[in-house]
């Protein structure tokens, strides 16, 4: 499975994803459940961030620029 791990600083620009891919956003606090969402649009350079994300289970979207800790997995990945 291909993936990167995101450690997002204000220096930091580690992330890299394309329509297709999913985004993990893994829970900081115990009992919280990870998030997960599709990207809908990539709006930065070279794949960079911001993207538009729908996100599971409702569906909703909005732009996400990553924080803390997540994973890019890679559309071609999941097969």
């Amino acid at each position: 499975m291909s993936s990167s791990t995101v450690r997002a600083s204000a220096r930091e620009a580690a992330v890299e994803a394309r329509v297709g891919d999913r985004i993990v956003v893994h829970s900081t606090h115990q009992g919280e459940p990870e998030r997960t969402g599709e990207v809908l649009e990539v709006r930065g350079d070279s794949g960079g961030p911001p993207y538009l994300v729908k996100w599971s289970p409702d569906g909703h979207t909005g732009l996400f620029y990553p924080a803390g800790s997540c994973n890019v997995v890679h559309e071609t990945a999941r097969g």
